[in-house]
């Protein structure tokens, strides 16, 4: 889990400094998990976490990390306003304040994000928009930095600790510090962001009954040959219409939905079965699979050789 990968190798200096000379054999970080009250807590996982101090006990730090918090259907604000209280002051007193997952739940309850873009899991999106809503969500990306200093540092979904922990050792350690624990960890930056990883959630409780038609027509008939133009048609709204209230019920444009639901169908094809990606662009309703890998890769940020690569099980790799 984060919190045990972020602390083993953030403590990892001295060994690896014996196999890499660009590496501190003294530690440059001096690592503690705080929290509430000194004690053993259970994680989500059942892992027992010590907690070493209390965060009242801790009067500077450079940095302070708030790993995976678990949430159940909703974030419940003021749950520990001693941290939030806490947080506020190191972050007055210079510290750099990070978030891993959903650990921004507790990094937006500060306030000091409103107005700033930020990151985290992409299963954590409608709890954080409903509760902090003045925070600028950007689900697309693996690792966000904000602040005029920068001392805002967020990682998305649970594995990219791995892509914060290692920022955090270019910037204050060194770039080669950095490269150098990532080959001995075999640590990944997920230079492709949150995007691959994305699945297609569109909301349908916006309330507008033509639109979920729509919708719900386009789950079985995104591959005609000109759905958008279909859905005009069985709406009986002229084009500019039908666009300006299926944008506002669901963030998208008509075309821009039937994009979405295209990528998403060939993601799981990629995934699913042996189809070539020309097949596969045309069981989504693209002739031209030129145009098709150009979309995919807009939308995924990568291929669809590369998203097959990645995620396809690997008896069919």
């Amino acid at each position: 889990m984060p919190v045990a990968g972020l602390y083993e190798v953030l403590t990892a200096f001295p060994v690896v400094a014996s196999f890499h000379e660009g590496v501190p054999a003294s530690p440059p970080f001096e690592v503690e998990i705080v929290g509430t009250a000194p004690g053993t807590v259970i994680a989500g996982s059942g892992l027992p976490i010590t907690i070493e101090r209390a965060v009242a006990e801790v009067e500077d730090t450079d940095i302070v990390i708030v790993s995976t918090m678990a949430v159940e259907e909703s974030w419940v604000v003021d749950r520990h306003p001693e941290l939030v209280a806490w947080m506020q002051r190191m972050h007055t007193r210079g510290a750099v304040l990070c978030s891993a997952c959903t650990g921004l739940g507790l990094l937006a309850e500060t306030g000091l994000l409103d107005g700033l873009p930020a990151t985290t899991h992409w299963a954590f999106e409608q709890t954080v928009r409903a509760s902090f809503p003045k925070i600028d969500l950007r689900l697309d990306e693996v690792l966000v930095t904000a602040g005029e200093r920068e001392e805002f540092v967020m990682s998305g979904g649970a594995a990219s600790w791995q892509d914060l922990v290692l920022y955090l050792i270019g910037r204050f350690v060194s770039p080669i510090a950095a490269q150098a624990i990532a080959k001995f960890e075999l640590l990944e930056r997920h230079a492709e962001g949150q995007a691959p990883y994305l699945p297609f959630l569109p909301d349908t409780q916006h309330g507008d009954r033509l639109v979920s038609q729509q919708q719900e027509w386009l789950k079985e008939n995104f591959a005609v040959a000109s759905p958008v133009a279909e859905m005009i048609r069985r709406s009986g709204l002229s084009d500019r219409a039908l666009e300006r209230r299926f944008k506002q019920a669901t963030g998208l444009t008509p075309i821009a939905y039937v994009q979405q639901v295209r990528v998403d169908q060939a993601k799981r094809k990629l995934e699913q079965s042996d189809l070539t990606i020309d097949q596969i662009s045309w069981d989504v309703g693209y002739e031209d699979s030129a145009a098709f890998r150009r979309l995919f890769k807009r939308i995924a940020r990568v291929t669809p050789s590369i998203y097959r690569r990645k995620f396809a099980p690997t008896t069919k790799r």
